[in-house]
């Protein structure tokens, strides 16, 4: 059996689905199962114990490199495609794969008209369901046995001893903040972040995209101690290895967090815009602190109101959460 997993966009995503192919695997260890990616979370993918395939559409090159990736995977010959992306981009991915079954979420819970080109749908979703176990709902439709969440996630030995190095002679616990998120209204501040690490006083390293590092200069000019700032600095991996060595991550919902979970390390994170429930790090549920505020969640990129849930997260309450993630 050739099946193919279509998911190209968000880390966090991504993360969240690898419990399905590890329930696929677990079902089918003769399959052969590919992924469709795109670059970001490609990394994440290479490579992994449970994939044979990864088949990475390059977005940025727009129709140019799509008309050439469709043909590249009507090439598979899959027998079936699970489309696990909701929208018309994976709809399409999966329909030119020529698969027979083509399995994707229903009316409900797609968009862009992109569940009509499947040939069987999900049963409707809880939007309070978090989002993993939407993703292992695919494997109760094709009937697998369950078994218990796993990842398949896990830094080298190369890329641990990188890690090493790159996080040498911070004192212990170490906690990384993870200051990022692919949406402007998730994030939280640079003074209360600083104050949090401040209070905390142990080692502490900055992580997040290029796009953040102006974010991580306010935090490293707001506090009084020190943290080491690796913004921008990590390709994917590497960050997956740097979270991997780390007592406790801390942040914004954000892609970070996922990965966090899914190498084992506790997570505390913070909610506004969008929903714990749905949306929490696997493991690290309990770990949440919520902004009160009356249009919270509102699932907006771009808050119109200067994130008022955001500002309702004070950072006794994140150091609470901090210290009592240390101690589990």
């Amino acid at each position: 059996m050739r099946v193919l997993i279509v998911l190209p966009g968000a880390l966090g995503d991504v993360v969240r689905a690898l419990p399905l192919l590890g329930r696929l695997r677990r079902a089918w260890p003769q399959a052969w199962i590919a992924w469709a990616v795109e670059p970001l979370s490609a990394p994440l993918l290479a490579g992994h114990p449970w994939l044979d395939e990864t088949l990475v559409f390059s977005r940025n090159r727009g129709l140019r490199a799509f008309l050439p990736f469709l043909v590249r995977v009507r090439r598979g010959r899959f027998d079936v495609a699970l489309d696990l992306g909701r929208g018309a981009k994976s709809a399409l991915i999966a329909r030119a794969s020529g698969a027979p079954e083509r399995l994707g979420f229903g009316r409900r819970d797609g968009r862009e008209g992109g569940w009509l080109l499947a040939t069987r749908r999900l049963p409707p979703q809880d939007p309070a369901r978090p989002k993993l176990e939407h993703f292992l709902a695919f494997g109760d439709a094709l009937g697998l046995p369950p078994v218990p969440v796993a990842f398949g996630l896990a830094p080298t030995p190369a890329e641990a001893e990188e890690a090493a190095a790159l996080t040498a002679a911070l004192p212990r616990p170490l906690v990384a903040a993870c200051v990022g998120s692919s949406c402007p209204s998730r994030l939280w501040f640079p003074e209360r972040t600083a104050a949090l690490l401040d209070q905390l006083g142990t080692g502490a390293v900055l992580l997040g995209t290029a796009a953040d590092a102006a974010f991580a200069a306010a935090v490293l000019r707001a506090m009084r101690g020190r943290a080491r700032d690796l913004v921008g600095r990590t390709t994917l991996r590497q960050l997956l290895a740097v979270l991997a060595c780390a007592d406790v991550a801390v942040g914004p919902d954000s892609g970070a967090l996922h990965l966090a979970a899914a190498v084992g390390t506790r997570v505390v994170s913070l909610w506004g815009a969008t929903s714990a429930l749905r949306s929490a790090p696997f493991g690290s549920e309990r770990f949440t602190v919520a902004g009160e505020a009356p249009c919270a969640p509102c699932f907006l990129r771009d808050c119109p109101i200067d994130r008022v849930c955001m500002q309702a997260i004070s950072v006794a309450a994140v150091h609470t959460r901090v210290v009592e993630a240390l101690a589990a």
